[in-house]
């Protein structure tokens, strides 16, 4: 029988010339990984030898050689129509009589007296999920197969997807020889997850390769959805050495929209046995999994990645009736893996532009040219090199052509969807999940599309000016002192990390407020006496959270834990909001609580907002979130900036105040670093510096306070200029007074970001560190090389 068919139990990766790489895999898994923790149901494989037999019957295998040796696979509507003719060829061919004997009498093993045993029929090809080249999505899989008669009709199915337009343009594109790859067949128990949930995991970050997360994408019903990108699912990252100590360790998550889900079909006669439905709207506004199970995912994950000794690519689904998770699927992952970690390449925009569509961003780089909104795959040859392909959802089939494209805009599709990873395999930018691109992107229109600035992918209107820097780890010259970054966005952490740095010197909470809540606090904590129309904005806000307060609570600890994950163990020091009374007005319902100040720049922020008594309480949740990411998550690695103190009494208070909420100075490691930003605060250095332990000097506000001016006043804007020999004074005063008490002294404006010869001078005076905007550490660490040389 082994001939033909084998038990998944039988199988281990040495078995990939038999039934391909899936089914060695999931084998594999069966036989070495169960009693570690990792569920996989159980099946069996048809081999290759049992397809070369099928093939070779007839002739048909000389017939589909001689069609594809004669294949333009440019011409894509002569690929379209030598494929099809392939598949009907195969379609039509009667199995041999020993294959179809051993797959009934395997079948009917597998059924154990169970006559409705639902089953998944699967692809697995001998070379594919190899370390080179993903074959995503390129042959079919086919859910709740019910019956020998449809299993034998699936089978063929299978046989026939090897011949499928994008898997011959894909063979031939990575160079294999459609003669050395067979098929083999995985015929595997279903997971009830139509009822449930299922989705895809990676075990790294699918953009930028940081090797410390698994990220795992969940949606309702079976796992076709997100596979396909029909969906745009849930997404969470979840932290390995901190689910290794046994902490919390879900850092990040994104609620997906879940428009539907794909379900069992209500028609047993019917030749489709799935449906796609509808969700409803209040499954759509929840997690479609617990924290409890994103972690055990994510165990799952890391088990099966140590196993295999690579980064993986894993499907999984949740069984209904049961509640049990189960791995259906685990592959090697095959982009970011391979990718060098001693190349930096950043993609830039050198100027700004119009936003007019928004999506999930896949990459890092950025591409432009003339709008193609295709409709249909039998329209793609409208797409000419250099044109940005838009479309409703792209799939596997289109491979053929969106390596043409300069980059992908969808409506439809997640992060982990088939497209996305050829699209990244392709190295193509792509924006998935957009949502509305097809109906406010026009033909021939010229945009830019950038997927290099953060999670979030940023289609502009016309073709902006963008540069690549490329440099190497291995050139970088030593400096003698420490250079920092200002990071502000969790969505970049990933990507900067990998910059040459010495941790974060400062992490605005106000990025995280902004961008990640966009809620005041206040409006959260009072949200039942909210006015109706403003309440119902804030309850679309927290969907997914417990409570308005939790949400906000949340999204913080989210923002501030994913920046300590990704540049752990090094510092990374968070500034509490310094946001001014006019900003917060521009945050849902922030009108209802702030005051009219005529210059918000010297008005309530800063310290001063957190010792009175109608902001205290927005404060408590800072703290709590601060206390949550390093008492629970374990991040000591965060330490905590206090900004605009205005005199050393507010500094005592803010001190007091942070220990009344558990962020006791020196506890458990806890440093308190002080705003080094107003005049006042340099010259009564010694005295602020007895209440924190260092300084950062805020450079932006320092300047403007000395010199007495409004640096967005384009009237005087030509006189701000950090280099100043009045601010000078004052930055060496704050230098000398925290080497005099042995304490940290760094500075986080932008002057050294914008004038590297004031990080120069930053330098000699004997500043600890410096920390930059993270597009000009290259440059500035190669000027002060230079001059440390000369």
């Amino acid at each position: 029988m082994e001939d033909y068919i084998i038990w998944f139990e039988n199988l281990g990766m040495s078995d990939v010339e038999r039934v391909g790489g899936k089914n060695a895999s999931l084998g594999e898994m069966i036989s070495n990984l169960a009693n570690a923790g990792v569920s996989v149901p159980g099946g069996f494989a048809t081999t290759a030898h049992a397809y070369r037999e099928f093939l070779a019957k007839d002739g048909l295998r000389d017939r589909i050689d001689e069609a594809l040796d004669a294949l333009d696979i440019n011409d894509v509507n002569e690929l379209a129509r030598v494929g099809a003719d392939i598949r009907q060829w195969v379609l039509e061919q009667p199995f041999p009589a020993d294959l179809e004997k051993h797959l009934e009498q395997s079948f009917i093993k597998l059924q154990d007296g169970n006559r409705n045993l639902a089953v998944a029929v699967r692809s697995s090809a001998t070379a594919e999920d190899l370390p080179d080249a993903s074959f995503a999505g390129q042959q079919e899989t086919f859910l709740n197969v019910v019956g020998f008669e449809q299993v034998k009709k699936s089978v063929k199915e299978v046989f026939a997807s090897l011949f499928n337009d994008r898997a011959i343009s894909y063979r031939v594109h990575h160079g294999f020889d459609h003669k050395l790859v067979a098929l083999s067949a995985g015929i595997q128990k279903m997971v009830r997850s139509e009822t449930a949930a299922s989705g895809v995991m990676f075990t790294l970050d699918t953009e930028s390769g940081f090797r410390d997360v698994v990220f795992v994408t969940a949606s309702y019903g079976l796992g076709e959805t997100v596979v396909q990108g029909a969906v745009n699912p849930d997404e969470f990252y979840v932290h390995k050495p901190t689910l290794d100590a046994g902490r919390p360790a879900v850092l990040r998550r994104n609620l997906g929209s879940k428009a539907i889900k794909m379900v069992y079909s209500a028609d047993k006669d019917s030749d489709h046995f799935v449906d796609t439905v509808k969700v409803e709207q209040d499954d759509r506004n929840r997690f479609s999994i617990t924290d409890a199970e994103v972690t055990e995912l994510a165990k799952q994950a890391m088990i099966i990645e140590k196993h295999y000794d690579r980064p993986m690519d894993i499907e999984w689904a949740k069984d209904g009736d049961h509640g049990r998770i189960y791995i259906v699927q685990a592959r090697p992952e095959t982009v970011k893996s391979r990718a060098s970690a001693n190349v930096m390449e950043r993609y830039l925009l050198k100027e700004q532009g119009k936003v007019i569509v928004e999506g999930r961003s896949i990459g890092h780089k950025i591409g432009s040219g003339a709008v193609r909104v295709v409709d249909s795959i039998k329209d793609m040859d409208k797409v000419q090199p250099g044109d940005v392909l838009v479309t409703d959802m792209t799939d596997p089939d289109w491979e053929p052509v969106m390596k043409r494209a300069a980059a992908i805009v969808t409506d439809r599709g997640g992060r982990t969807c088939h497209a996305a990873i050829i699209a990244r395999e392709l190295g193509i930018p792509a924006v998935v999940g957009c949502g509305d691109a097809t109906e406010v992107l026009r033909d021939g229109q010229e945009v830019t599309v950038s997927c290099a600035e953060g999670d979030t992918g940023l289609i502009y209107e016309g073709s902006l000016d963008f540069e690549l820097r490329e440099n190497t780890v291995e050139s970088m010259p030593a400096i003698p002192f420490k250079i920092m970054m200002n990071v502000g966005n969790p969505d970049r952490a990933f990507d900067f990390q990998s910059l040459p740095n010495e941790g974060v010197g400062l992490a605005r909470l106000e990025f995280i407020i902004n961008r990640m809540i966009g809620v005041h606090p206040k409006a959260l904590l009072n949200y039942d006496s909210l006015p109706r129309d403003i309440r119902q904005t804030v309850e679309k806000r927290f969907s997914g959270y417990t409570s308005p307060v939790d949400f906000y609570v949340d999204k913080l600890v989210e923002g501030i834990s994913t920046l300590a994950a990704a540049f752990h163990p090094k510092k990374v020091i968070v500034r509490l909001s310094d946001f001014k009374s006019n900003e917060y007005a521009n945050l849902i319902g922030g009108t209802l609580y702030e005051p009219d100040e005529e210059n918000p720049m010297l008005g309530f922020r800063g310290a001063s907002r957190y010792i009175s008594d109608t902001f205290r309480d927005c404060f408590e949740l800072e703290c709590r979130a601060l206390k949550k990411v390093r008492d629970e998550m374990g991040f000591t690695n965060v330490e905590i900036m206090v900004p605009f103190v205005r005199t050393v009494g507010e500094a005592s208070q803010v001190v007091d105040l942070l220990a009344e909420n558990g962020l006791k100075r020196g506890e458990n490691d806890l440093r308190l670093i002080m705003m080094c930003e107003l005049p006042a605060n340099a010259l009564l250095a010694d005295q602020f510096l007895e209440h924190f332990d260092g300084f950062s000097i805020g450079s932006n506000d320092l300047t403007q306070l000395t010199l007495g001016l409004d640096r967005d006043s384009g009237i005087i804007a030509h006189l701000f200029d950090e280099r100043n020999e009045a601010v000078k004074a004052l930055l060496s005063n704050a230098i000398q007074a925290c080497k005099r008490a042995d304490k940290y002294i760094g500075i986080c404006g932008q002057g050294p970001s914008d004038h590297p010869d004031l990080a120069k001078w930053l330098m000699d005076e004997g500043i600890d560190t410096v920390s930059l905007n993270p597009d000009s550490v290259l440059d500035t660490w190669f000027f002060l090389a230079d001059e440390t040389i000369d």
